[in-house]
């Protein structure tokens, strides 16, 4: 094992003041949510291109309602777009791109979690972003080399999502190591929002260059992440007594798509149970079948799922979506409907602040999360259906469907989390954190791969069929939460914490 001497990073020796009692345990506490928020942000800037570029790469449909208007056909030989996404089958490639990536995504999720439990975390974490930043820009080179290749984008896409698959387990699991029992549901309310400030930044910076070519959208979002993988390698620190810090407490609440695991403590005592251990420690590593075995895993990585398969089917096909739908009767083109998608991802920002708030006053993480749920179905009606009367309804429903949408993100794990505290499974295995966390972000990451896939295919029969697909998506989300939102009304209740806030309240 190495010592801690070794694992800290240079930036520590090169500025000997960075270290205790010069600088606080706060301190670096918020260092740490700065570093990990810029890093995984960077990860998702470096996500966006692809759907920024589908309306340059992919046929020239002008969808109207459930109507193609376009004769692709013709525009199959007139020169648009790029092979092999511009034919008739266009948009089905470009659905099989998100699948390649997302695919591979979901499934080396469910390994680096294995993996980082194992090694440090800030060299993993370096090495994902190192290679995410490398294969994003060679996907871009693919247009100054002329690559006309399928297998040539799909390779890279796979190799990308593995990459990519590293970031999240090793943030999570870095931010647990920092933060104790205390309530956070607002401060990673707002960590958690990098998912939505990177899709800002990637939809920003892949739109502006994109009319020097789409190669540019590529290579300049994947510069970004590297450069943001030297801070991480210069900077993170990935514990506290790496620095002389003692942990502040073993007990954990954040967000895992939030995070991780609540009530540490209490899973210890369940895991060692499934092992027939008696003390596992905090340091010990749990197996994968051993993670899922724990109640309420499944449930929740299940209600992930689709919930995440409606926030990356936006990811991937909301400017694609916008760029072929007039908006009071105007064609938008490919630079623009890429900037005005970013809408949805500011009303996820607001959403995952305001969700996090809402969860801390009222104390009910999966309340909040069903709830949020529920009113995006409503919402998305609304902008489907009068979205297209003007650019300001446009947009505010776009930003009311970003906030519903991706509001509860931040929360659905945590409440995983909280059900697993009030049924006594979990308890002092930091170990454990990454492992667990990525099984459950892991399994939605595969809602995440089928969602974009089936709008590349069902796009090619209207518009109303994705949106329908999503309504279903969401309604289906909030089923998996039933149980634990009962779980959750019930304990309330019961402590009379509801009762004690109305009446402070009064």
């Amino acid at each position: 094992m190495q010592s801690k001497t070794q694992n800290l990073a240079p930036a520590f020796t090169l500025f000997p003041s960075l270290k205790p009692p010069n600088k606080t345990l706060t301190f670096h506490q918020f260092t740490v949510l700065a570093i990990t928020f810029l890093a995984y942000a960077s990860f998702h800037a470096s996500r966006k291109p692809p759907s920024i570029v589908k309306g340059v790469l992919g046929p020239k449909i002008q969808l109207n309602s459930s109507m193609i208007e376009s004769n692709l056909a013709s525009l199959e030989s007139s020169g648009t777009g790029w092979a092999p996404f511009n034919g008739s089958k266009g948009t089905h490639r470009l659905g099989e791109l998100d699948l390649a990536f997302l695919s591979a995504y979901s499934i080396g999720m469910y390994f680096a979690g294995h993996v980082g439990d194992r090694i440090d975390l800030r060299l993993f974490l370096v090495f994902g972003m190192v290679g995410s930043g490398l294969l994003t820009i060679i996907f871009g080179l693919g247009y100054w080399l002329n690559v006309h290749w399928l297998g040539y984008f799909v390779g890279v896409q796979i190799l990308c999502g593995l990459f990519q698959s590293i970031g999240w387990p090793c943030v999570v699991a870095v931010v647990g190591n920092w933060f104790g029992k205390a309530k956070r549901g607002l401060i990673m309310g707002i960590w958690t929002s990098h998912t939505s400030v990177g899709n800002i930044i990637g939809s920003v910076v892949a739109s502006g260059v994109l009319e020097y070519g789409w190669g540019w959208s590529f290579v300049v979002p994947g510069v970004l992440v590297i450069l943001f993988g030297v801070l991480v390698f210069l900077f993170l620190v990935v514990n506290p007594e790496d620095i002389g810090f003692e942990t502040p407490g073993k007990e954990i609440e954040m967000d895992v798509e939030v995070s991780g695991l609540e009530n540490l403590e209490k899973v210890e005592s369940e895991v060692a149970g499934l092992l027939g251990e008696e003390d596992l420690g905090s340091t010990a590593a749990i197996g994968f079948l051993e993670a899922w075995r724990l109640p309420g895993v499944a449930p929740f990585a299940f209600c992930l799922f689709f919930s995440k398969l409606v926030a990356y089917t936006f990811l991937y096909w909301l400017p694609f979506y916008i760029s072929h739908t007039d908006v009071a009767g105007v064609h938008l083109s490919h630079k623009t409907a890429g900037i005005l998608s970013t809408v949805f991802d500011i009303g996820g920002v607001f959403g995952g602040v305001l969700a996090g708030l809402i969860s801390d006053m009222i104390e009910a993480r999966a309340v909040t999360s069903m709830a949020f749920l529920l009113l995006s179905i409503p919402a998305l009606v609304l902008y489907r259906v009068y979205g297209s009367v003007s650019m300001l309804l446009n947009n505010s429903l776009m930003f009311l469907s970003g906030l519903l949408v991706n509001g509860p993100y931040a929360l659905i794990t945590t409440a995983v989390a909280a059900d697993l505290g009030t049924q006594d499974l979990i308890k002092g295995n930091s170990r454990a954190l990454a492992t667990v966390s990525a099984i459950i972000d892991g399994t939605g990451s595969v809602g995440a791969a089928v969602g974009p896939l089936l709008a590349g295919y069902i796009s090619t029969r209207g518009w109303n069929s994705v949106f329908l697909m999503l309504i279903v998506s969401l309604f289906l989300a909030s089923l998996f939460l039933i149980r634990v939102v009962k779980t959750e009304i019930k304990g309330m209740l019961n402590d009379g914490k509801w009762l004690s806030n109305n009446a402070t309240a009064q």
